[in-house]
């Protein structure tokens, strides 16, 4: 046993889970792990452990958990916590992962779980978040601005991490200047006047379907601990322009119509034309970045497996610089990677 297992195992008992049987998940992206507690008197649980010698930290997913929940949303609740040695132990919010109900079921239970997941997002970005959302017994936690400099930083992922995957250099002079020149040009669009709460990672693998619940509360929100305050049309790309899953382009269009239209119907201040415009950049701005994290998470982290993903992405991506606001950085993207180059080798 490590002394990792033995701390989870402390702690598993100060939460009062003694005798509860531990089944740990498949590990996702980051350096954080998830177990499954089933107590034969307290039923399920699940336990986030994130050690922080790793960089982990749980304390902005208590804060943005614990902000969701008092939105009256199904974020899950918190059972115990040690943010100092990294653990939280929390409701389970079952199997019932949209990916996997939307991979075995029909178009029509495809379009109502995404048709439900619009309607919650479309709620949540009716609401204006804190610039900074507490946490018990710890230091309150800041709602970051989703801005300029952020945005920046993850679109250079692509040149500095793709480039240097496919070509084993670094990406330098006057075209990586190009790029960021033609990025500062066109994310002004993606500055929201009003930041609302984005989840970052609003997709089919974070939502779970809790059919017994009503209303928001049937849609069970995971994996927000990266929440900034930006702009509305980032978690609506997240969600039809996912880079696990093929969302069909007539139900994207769908959602898109569908999301426009509750909004208006909550604010008649809401402009629909300059929000299509900030949903074309943040789409290429996302997929872009994504393109750079799968790379890096390869070549720095030693975890291939995300490297079958980046044919899907780059397909949105081509996608979304047709864009004609866009036209200038889809021929620096055409010129510095041809199509052959955009293959993962």
């Amino acid at each position: 046993m490590s002394d990792r297992d033995a701390e989870r195992l402390d702690f598993v008992a100060q939460a009062g889970w003694t005798g509860a049987a531990l089944a740990p998940l498949a590990g996702d992206a980051s350096l954080r792990r998830y177990v499954r507690l089933a107590h034969p008197q307290l039923g399920p649980a699940m336990l986030m452990d994130a050690p922080p010698e790793t960089g982990e930290d749980c304390r902005p997913f208590v804060a943005t958990n614990s902000w969701l929940e008092a939105q009256g949303y199904s974020a899950p609740r918190l059972l115990h916590a040690d943010l100092g040695r990294g653990f939280v132990l929390m409701e389970d919010l079952g199997d019932g992962l949209f990916a996997d109900l939307m991979r075995t079921g029909s178009p029509d239970t495809e379009r109502e779980l995404y048709d439900a997941a619009i309607h919650l997002l479309a709620d949540l970005h009716g609401r204006t978040p804190p610039s900074s959302l507490p946490v018990a017994g710890a230091q309150a936690w800041p709602l970051t601005p989703y801005g300029m400099e952020a945005l920046l930083t993850e679109t250079a992922l692509l040149p500095d991490w793709f480039y240097r995957y496919q070509t084993g250099a670094a990406l330098g002079g006057d075209a990586r200047a190009e790029f960021d020149a033609l990025w500062q040009a066109v994310l002004p669009h993606a500055l929201p006047q009003t930041p609302v709460f984005v989840h970052r990672d609003y997709h089919a693998e974070n939502l779970i379907w809790l059919a017994d619940r009503t209303g928001h509360g049937r849609v069970g929100l995971i994996d927000h601990q990266d929440a900034l305050a930006g702009h509305p049309a980032y978690d609506l790309i997240s969600l039809i322009e996912d880079a696990r899953r093929s969302v069909p382009p007539a139900l994207a269009a769908h959602l898109t119509d569908l999301y426009c239209t509750v909004r208006k119907a909550d604010d008649p201040a809401f402009d629909e034309a300059p929000f299509r415009l900030a949903m074309a950049v943040l789409a290429a701005q996302r997929n872009t970045k994504i393109v750079g994290i799968f790379a890096r998470l390869a070549l720095r982290d030693g975890k291939p497996k995300y490297l079958g993903l980046i044919p899907h992405v780059w397909t949105m991506l081509e996608r979304d610089l047709t864009h004609p606001a866009l036209a200038g950085l889809k021929r620096w993207t055409d010129t510095v990677f041809p199509p052959e180059l955009r293959i993962p080798r």
